[in-house]
């Protein structure tokens, strides 16, 4: 496999509890796929793609290393990206700013 639905990668990795929350952060606008805002959870993602993903507490950047046929063990999904930057509350984000 050499690409997946932005909404089931984000489900297989474990970013979000269900495939509906991922679909919904996509829709309303909240991942970036290398550095581009996307909001069509069909988007699709390859090995290597960026992705922002802006949380209700936090902002992640993972980048896609790996693919999953289904959604696994905790174990399972972290070999499915690569954190790029420690995850940053808003409010760290926003003091940063000042």
């Amino acid at each position: 496999m050499d690409r997946q639905r932005i909404d089931k990668w984000l489900w297989h990795a474990r970013v979000v509890r269900t495939r509906a929350d991922a679909a919904a952060l996509v829709a309303a606008g909240h991942v970036r796929i290398n550095g581009r805002r996307v909001d069509a959870p069909g988007r699709v993602v390859r090995p290597g793609d960026v992705l922002t993903v802006a949380l209700d507490r936090a902002v992640r950047v993972l980048k896609v290393v790996a693919f999953a046929e289904r959604r696994g063990s905790a174990d399972d999904a972290r070999v499915l990206s690569e954190t790029l930057e420690p995850a940053r509350s808003p409010e760290r984000v926003r003091g940063e700013e000042a």
